[in-house]
């Protein structure tokens, strides 16, 4: 009898020559196929490392400030996910590059705008107290010099007022109130502080509101667009004129319409007249050209619109809307 290590070697031997049979009969089979799988796998890998090489070209051109530099889509696979990471990377750096140059132009035309504004006053400053220092000038006349100086330095603190506002408005630190305002007590506040100015210029401001009209916002600041508004409609109505002022509330918005019979508006000016430091044709030197734009400014902050339009029988009418907020 065989020993069991004889049986095993035996067994050994037998599969070994059925195995090389198979593979002198199958290796034409084999061999070409694994050539041609690694031969696949090759351009594989040469494919994505070219894609990887494009993937590194195209991010050292956006660190370089080309962020016009459009990225490659890949169809599937983690490099497609890479690509569309990168493409919205490139999107917001290209956003927030356009921002600051827009911000950058920005302050520099508020800056020469600002410039060109208190040097006008300041220069009549200079000029008038040059004039006052003359010792040979009469009583009547320092008096006219000194209320020339007066309205000049009126002027620049108006325009500094103003500006410090606005910039407040810019930086985001303003809180608007948000409560129920009586359109007729706006109203009365307004005429108030402005009697003086409006019988000086013997303009007369009319207005007839009802109680119960109002609308949820903020009584200071609704008050300071107003005012501007009604003091741009007194600068452009000669003496004898008349503002009117009227309101009205429905379940949509309220409105308040703020109407004079003065020279009206050129047309070419009504599209900027909310502009900052933009001053239309027939406006006074006197003017500091952003009182409308923080008007403007104030309506918008609380879920209004302003309009302004010339009326049908003559002057200039501005049109505010106060909308109500859904519940």
């Amino acid at each position: 009898m065989k020993r069991n290590g004889e049986w095993i070697a035996e067994g050994v031997v037998f599969t070994a020559s059925i195995l090389a049979a198979w593979i002198s009969r199958v290796w034409w089979i084999v061999l070409p196929t694994g050539i041609l799988y690694m031969g696949i796998h090759a351009e594989g890998e040469y494919r994505r490392r070219k894609k990887i090489r494009e993937i590194y070209a195209q991010i050292d051109r956006v660190l370089r400030g080309d962020y016009t530099t459009a990225f490659e889509e890949y169809q599937e696979g983690d490099l497609s996910i890479l690509q569309n990471q990168l493409h919205k990377l490139v999107i917001r750096l290209n956003e927030q590059t356009v921002q600051l140059g827009q911000d950058k132009r920005y302050l520099m035309n508020a800056m020469a705008d600002i410039s060109h504004q208190l040097k006008t006053p300041l220069t009549s400053v200079n000029i008038i107290l040059s004039f006052l220092m003359e010792e040979n000038l009469t009583y009547e006349e320092r008096l006219h010099l000194s209320g020339k100086l007066s309205n000049a330095l009126s002027h620049v603190e108006e325009l500094i007022t103003t500006l410090l506002k606005l910039s407040k408005f810019d930086a985001g630190v303003v809180q608007f109130q948000n409560a129920p305002v009586s359109v007729k007590k706006l109203a009365d506040t307004v005429f108030e502080g402005m009697a003086v100015q409006l019988e000086l210029k013997e303009v007369l401001l009319t207005y007839d509101i009802a109680e119960n009209v109002s609308f949820t916002g903020d009584f200071q600041w609704t008050k300071e667009a107003l005012e501007n508004i009604v003091k741009n409609c007194m600068e452009h109505t000669p003496s004898g004129g008349q503002i009117q002022m009227e309101a009205q509330e429905n379940p949509i918005y309220t409105e308040i319409i703020v109407r004079d019979n003065g020279t009206g508006i050129q047309k070419e000016d009504l599209p900027h007249l909310f502009e900052r430091f933009y001053r239309g044709k027939g406006t006074e030197n006197t003017g500091v050209g952003i009182g409308l734009s923080l008007a403007a400014e104030i309506v918008r902050r609380q879920n209004g619109t302003i309009k302004v339009f010339n009326a049908k029988n003559g002057g200039a009418e501005f049109q505010i809307c106060f909308y109500k907020m859904l519940p």
